[in-house]
């Protein structure tokens, strides 16, 4: 099997402590680093991240960022691919090199919509066969687009 490519995910502002860490156990099998972009909804030393999580948490690589702001600052706009239900443009038409910067917004409302209309080329969505349904949950999200993401590089697209 080859060896499997290693991403950025980011996580700007979670709110739901199981999702955060069954995305940080993703990180862990897939050898990506989370970057969580503060304020966080939660303490990191909540019960219920570390039981999502379980014993992975030694496995994972978490960088912390203030905000947003300094987050994107220190990055190359080149790197980054947003994620959002506010575009038509779907997950599977961007191409992903490793290191690049996987990034989803909060739970409740998603990224900030000036962030989305800034980088409105690198914004891609899960399309959904059903209008009543508005999203997926994030952490489903998450491992959909890394494994996309890995997919692409271990065949070589």
């Amino acid at each position: 099997m080859p060896a499997i490519p290693s991403f950025n995910i980011v996580l700007v502002e979670p709110e739901i402590p199981p999702n955060t860490g069954s995305i940080a156990r993703l990180c862990g099998a897939t050898d990506c680093v989370l970057h969580l972009v503060h304020p966080l909804g939660f303490s990191t030393d909540d019960k219920h991240l570390k039981r999502a999580g379980l014993d992975y948490w030694k496995h994972v690589q978490i960088v912390h960022w203030p905000n947003l702001e300094k987050f994107l600052e220190e990055q190359d706009e080149r790197n980054l691919y947003f994620f959002t239900t506010k575009t038509s443009k779907s997950y599977t038409s961007a191409t992903f090199k490793a290191g690049d910067f996987l990034i989803f917004g909060k739970e409740t409302k998603g990224l900030p919509q000036e962030i989305l209309q800034l980088y409105q080329e690198r914004s891609y969505t899960l399309p959904m066969a059903n209008p009543n349904i508005r999203s997926l949950n994030l952490a489903m999200t998450v491992g959909i687009v890394v494994y996309e993401a890995i997919r692409q590089q271990v065949r070589g697209i």
